[in-house]
């Protein structure tokens, strides 16, 4: 095919300095567009600026024969970036809003600076270039918008609140544009790319970045902004050489009527059909409500299901004097709640519908912006906050054409900004309680863009996006995010609904589902989704990719070749498609596609997509997960692990040789975060098919601290492929919070029983004492513990942090085979411990094979060996004579003495 050309038009590329803005300048530069590169110079976490990187791209731009000119202003200044277009060359054609900004710190530490720099560069910096670009696009009736969106936008991710929440502004504001563009062809569209740049530099190791070159995602954007393209309003993942487009997918949900039946627990008695998505829809707008209120009136009253109860429970509701916020706050009370109703205007006048109806609430006028007012309601009436809801809410609606600063800004203000102060002022106490529910509220014009809301689409894309990076976060807390499409008639709705359907649609509609997620009665309770709403009917909206087009890596990849595959990149009906929803299900396909070579003979039984996500899991780093314990923790692991009440110093705090035994070690790692899912890198995942295959455990710090905080950082050591089996070993550090030193180091392996067969290696390496595998010698042990084990020790020893019903439910325990809940392996492991630290002293690692199970009241008999500074041993239930665990060794610690 001929090659695609922009000769006479011009390109404005924000932030094209470097990496991917770079890539777009000297590529259009040489596809015959004149080119003006933005670029403020300074450092990818938006300090500093200087004149040097946009020069250096425009001098290469001429160098090659190309028309380029420099800009320097910051994006919030776009007026002046699209004014250079204008006096240099006359027009503008295409807009490249690619410009951005990291500040990733976890949302507890997130400061207001953090916030308001990464939203006021990536959405208002792409707000001001686009609204100013307009009037151009609109007067020549044409151009062409790219919008940066990125993985961390469409799926949220730990540590990026403040990004996730401006790159998913992004998609909203670019399918409005889309929309209001579309009659003067105007076509907009936002990509997702994976690329070396001096953002992503600073979390991918070197190997990854060299295949994530900006050069892979130029052509798309190439096709996208050329005059032959027809497609706007889409959604693209990009980077590595693999192309998919992304759409919304929305569940047929389920219908109830609509009148004072529809209660949570009715809700609740259909929740499968909510999450059902056998049945389909992709939509582009928002659903036919009142159909579905024609369909919901036809039902007969519904089940009233089970009752929920929120006695006990604080609930603060913004926005809550009208319209939903009110019909939230008398649901919540009529439930027992006490609920603290938010509103800048008038709140007393629910607090007293509340009040009559014999519930208790207290009234807050403070404006959402100042979020430390809203929550201090909270607490100074009830000392604690169990739930909140994000409901506060505002509209200034203008076609795009129109819209001012004003407009953008207090709609982002209120919304955005305003769910973000909000939340952050209640995170510390419901990190605290180690308990949170969250709403927060997103809209339709928001996932699918409406014409003249701009502004609200992006405000409320925003809260979508930063409800899923706070999901990621709050989840190991029990802190629980979910946000919600709501359709109702309210005072913001009145504006742009009929009066009748203003009536029609009540928020009594909307608060049953809002309820139930915040109660603790949903099963498999969700966390990080969203929900459409009103009228009788929720259903479950998320994303859906295509199988894209994955290139080949060793072979430049131009636009052309892109055109070539683009129904199938396009194709979500080829059986290839899949349902995202997390950072690393965006990365798959593109790290699958990285031994896609062109020259490279294929065969054998490899699945390439498996390997490639286990390099992908292998670089990737985790955020470190807390671990607080002081001296009733060591106490209770000690008894776990069989202490007695005479043995003092293991169980009484004042004793002169108070200590923690040492196989304590594997409890902080046990709730880590790992930056990998099993289920990405093993194929035929499932949990009921893995056993704990082995256990290393190394303490690097002398005397371990009977209390500390500590911070675990889990990493993919090693996969293995046994054929009919895969084995996983993960490691994981342990750190002091406080002095930065090293406590303990684990790994741990696991055998996967169907999950082999991927073409990866099939033999471990070799770490030394972590994979040495210990014979005993052929003689009498030299040294022999037996101990009995109470009929409670799997009941104690869980509250150590290990919760597997397998250990404590019988009917569970049948599910798994067993007749009766068995011991926790890493429980006899710590018996097994405990007596080579009786019997020889103190270890300075220890490395065990599980080989059996063990009952609770069973003994263990534990055979040592000493072979010089090593201890060889194991473990047998002595009623059966079998092997509980085997090959097994500590190494002593220099100079060691028993103790015990």
């Amino acid at each position: 095919m001929s090659e695609l050309r922009y000769d006479g038009q011009t390109v404005v590329v924000t932030g094209a300095g470097g990496g991917l803005g770079k890539a777009y300048a000297t590529f259009f530069g040489s596809r015959g567009a004149n080119v003006v590169v933005n670029d403020l110079g300074g450092s990818f976490k938006g300090e500093g600026k200087s004149s040097k990187a946009a020069d250096v791209v425009v001098d290469e731009i001429v160098k090659a024969g190309g028309k380029a000119v420099a800009n320097y202003d910051n994006v919030l200044d776009g007026e002046a970036i699209i004014d250079t277009a204008i006096k240099a060359f006359g027009r503008i054609d295409i807009l490249i809003n690619n410009a951005g900004i990291l500040r990733d710190v976890s949302f507890k530490n997130m400061s207001d600076q953090d916030w308001d720099l990464v939203l006021a560069v990536h959405v208002r910096g792409a707000y001001k270039c686009a609204r100013a670009a307009w009037p151009h696009f609109r007067k020549q009736k044409y151009g062409r918008v790219i919008s940066t969106a990125s993985a961390a936008g469409l799926f949220g991710n730990f540590g990026q609140a403040n990004y996730s929440a401006a790159k998913l502004a992004l998609v909203g504001f670019t399918e409005t544009l889309a929309k209001e563009g579309l009659k003067y062809d105007i076509l907009c569209n936002t990509i997702a790319p994976i690329a070396a740049s001096r953002m992503t530099e600073t979390i991918m190791p070197p190997d990854v970045l060299k295949a994530l070159q900006p050069s892979w995602v130029v052509p798309l954007v190439a096709v996208l902004t050329h005059k032959s393209n027809t497609e706007t309003g889409a959604i693209y993942e990009v980077g590595g050489g693999h192309i998919a487009k992304i759409r919304w997918e929305r569940s047929k949900g389920a219908i109830y009527r609509a009148d004072s039946s529809l209660t949570p627990g009715a809700v609740l008695s259909k929740w499968n059909e909510v999450n059902d998505f056998s049945e389909p829809e992709y939509p582009t707008g928002p659903a036919n409500f009142m159909e579905l209120l024609e369909e919901a009136q036809k039902l007969p009253p519904n089940k009233p299901g089970e009752n929920l109860d929120f006695k006990g429970k604080v609930v603060l509701i913004t926005g809550a004097g009208a319209g939903l916020g009110r019909a939230y706050a008398l649901l919540f009370a009529k439930l027992g709640a006490k609920v603290v109703v938010n509103d800048l205007v008038n709140p007393d006048t629910v607090v007293q519908e509340i009040q009559k109806l014999g519930g208790e609430a207290v009234g807050n006028k403070a404006n959402v912006t100042d979020g430390d007012a809203v929550v201090k309601g909270a607490i100074d009436a009830y000392g604690r906050v169990d739930v909140l809801i994000n409901n506060a809410g505002i509209l200034r609606d203008k076609a795009f054409t129109n819209m001012d600063d004003k407009m953008w800004d207090i709609v982002m203000e209120v919304h955005a900004r305003g769910t973000y102060k909000v939340t952050k002022a209640a995170w510390p106490y419901m990190l605290k309680q180690k308990y949170g529910r969250i709403i927060n509220t997103t809209s339709t014009s928001g996932i699918y863009g409406n014409f003249g809301q701009a502004n609200y689409a992006a405000a409320k894309c925003a809260i979508l996006g930063f409800s899923r990076a706070l999901a990621r976060e709050g989840a190991k807390n029990n802190i629980f995010v979910n946000t919600i499409a709501p359709n109702a008639g309210t005072a913001l709705t009145r504006t742009i609904m009929p009066e009748e359907m203003v009536q029609a649609f009540k928020p009594d509609y909307v608060a049953p589902l809002v309820v139930l997620l915040c109660s603790d009665k949903t099963p498999d309770p969700p966390t990080g989704r969203l929900y459409e709403v009103g009228s009788g009917w929720v259903a479950q909206t998320r994303w859906q990719r295509t199988g894209g087009h994955g290139f080949p890596i060793d072979v430049p990849l131009t636009p052309e070749a892109v055109v070539q595959q683009w129904e199938k990149i396009n194709n979500f009906d080829d059986g290839r498609a899949d349902h995202p929803e997390s950072s690393n299900d965006g990365l798959k396909s593109i790290m699958a596609n990285m031994q896609n070579l062109a020259n490279k003979k294929k065969g054998g039984k490899v699945n390439q997509e498996i390997l490639s996500a286990i390099d992908a899991a292998k670089a990737a780093k985790a955020e470190g997960t807390k671990f607080v314990y002081d001296e009733k923790d060591v106490i209770l692991y000690n008894l776990g692990v069989g202490a007695k009440r005479t043995d003092l110093p293991l169980v009484f705090e004042s004793s002169d040789d108070f200590q923690v035994l040492p196989t304590f070690g594997v409890i902080p790692p046990f709730g880590a975060v790992a930056p990998f899912s099993l289920d990405d890198i093993v194929p035929n995942f499932s949990p009921m098919m893995l056993l704990h295959g082995e256990q290393y455990l190394e303490i690097r710090k002398f005397p371990i601290p009977t209390e500390a905080t500590l911070i675990s950082y889990p990493k993919l050591v090693e996969v293995v492929d046994k054929g009919a089996a895969g084995i996983v070993v993960t490691g994981t550090l342990t750190k002091d919070a406080n002095t930065g030193e090293d406590v303990f180091y684990n790994e741990s392996t696991v055998f996967i029983r169907g999950s082999g067969g991927f073409g990866g290696p099939n033999k471990g390496g070799n770490r030394g004492a972590a994979t040495a595998v210990h014979k005993p010698p052929p003689r009498a042990p030299d040294a022999v513990v037996e101990e009995k084990t109470t009929e409670e020790q799997a009941a104690l020893y869980r509250l150590s942090g290990d919760r597997n019903p397998l250990h404590i439910d019988p009917e569970f325990s049948k599910v798994g085979g067993f007749k009766v809940p068995i011991l926790h392996g890493l429980c006899f492991f710590g018996f097994s411990g405990k007596h080579v630290l009786q019997t020889y002293g103190a270890f300075k690692n220890i490395k065990v094979r599980f080989a059996g199970t063990v009952l609770p009241g069973q003994t263990l008999r534990t055979e040592m060996w000493k072979e010089g500074n090593l201890v060889i041993f194991q473990t047998k239930v002595v009623e059966t004579g079998k092997l509980a665990i085997a090959g097994a060794g500590a190494e002593l610690l220099e100079g060691a003495k028993a103790k015990l």
